[in-house]
């Protein structure tokens, strides 16, 4: 058991630290309204989906991971996240590319300072303050799985 709590914890530790430091100044993104919506309803729905279980949330992972990089996924062993951004914190990040890959994704990138707590069904396991990638490609949200590059 503890093995799996120390993977669990593992697991959280590469979600939180996807990005590494952020290059550049600091300046919150222009986005539209309706982009605005499409990045909170992105997190509403995959905190919404680890409400329901791990299956559901895993599903949802792999159904929103940026189309260039789907064969990067990752288990996180029946765990689920919640994910809660400070909005005020998001930003254009057009140089990253995911942890071992050149390629910069497809889309406009944005990173958003988040708190991510993992939980075991209602057991908290562990919770981490960093950063996430997301993606604005064709009027769409996309994300990273929590694991990529680990």
């Amino acid at each position: 058991m503890a093995d799996r709590i120390a993977l669990l914890l593992v697991s959280l530790v590469l979600l939180a630290g996807c990005s590494g430091p952020v290059a550049g100044t600091a300046r919150p993104a222009t986005l539209s309204d309706a982009d605005k919506v499409r990045f909170k309803e992105f997190y509403e729905r995959l905190n919404k989906a680890g409400d329901e279980g791990a299956t559901q949330q895993s599903k949802l992972l792999r159904e929103t991971q940026h189309p260039d990089f789907r064969q990067k996924v990752c288990d996180l062993r029946g765990a689920t996240i919640k994910v809660e951004p400070t909005w005020s914190t998001l930003r254009v990040d057009a140089d990253w590319a995911p942890p071992g890959d050149k390629a910069h994704p497809r889309g406009d990138v944005y990173v958003v300072a988040v708190t991510i707590t993992l939980r075991q069904g209602d057991a908290v396991i562990g919770s981490q303050i960093g950063s996430l990638h997301v993606v604005l490609l064709d009027d769409e949200v996309y994300g990273f799985a929590p694991c990529l590059g680990g």
